[in-house]
């Protein structure tokens, strides 16, 4: 499976061009057998190697930072299991809202209160 379709990265590469502003993840990768969860918000337009946003390796901490494509490309885990893209993966909030939910929960969460709560603090922050 391509972790990255021509159309995602070029909308990975435009967001890229604008990285001071809050994205919407554009695309999620996990680990299926195991711990690795990634919401990617953008690419480095250059090196679209890199790719920054939220990742959650399973230790209780998520933090945002940068990710090389092609080091999850190479990860084989058990019985040839590589990285793969949530296919139905929609990014509802922009990635603070994610982070922030993050925080809280010590994991990604894509809803529940941890993920209410931090959007609800984002939408009362813009009143």
């Amino acid at each position: 499976m391509d972790l990255v379709t021509p159309e995602l990265r070029e909308q990975l590469i435009a967001n890229g061009r604008n990285p001071d502003s809050d994205r919407v993840p554009v695309v999620k990768w996990f680990n299926p057998s195991g711990a690795g969860t990634w919401l990617i918000v953008d690419a480095d337009p250059a090196d679209p190697d890199m790719h920054f946003g939220l990742a959650d390796l399973g230790f209780g901490t998520p933090e945002l930072g940068k990710v090389s494509l092609r080091e999850l490309q190479s990860f084989e885990g058990p019985f040839g299991l590589g990285i793969e893209r949530d296919l139905w993966f929609e990014g509802r909030w922009p990635i603070s809202v994610y982070a922030e939910a993050a925080r809280h929960a010590g994991r990604i969460v894509e809803s529940g209160p941890e993920l209410d709560a931090a959007a609800g603090n984002r939408a009362g922050s813009a009143e």
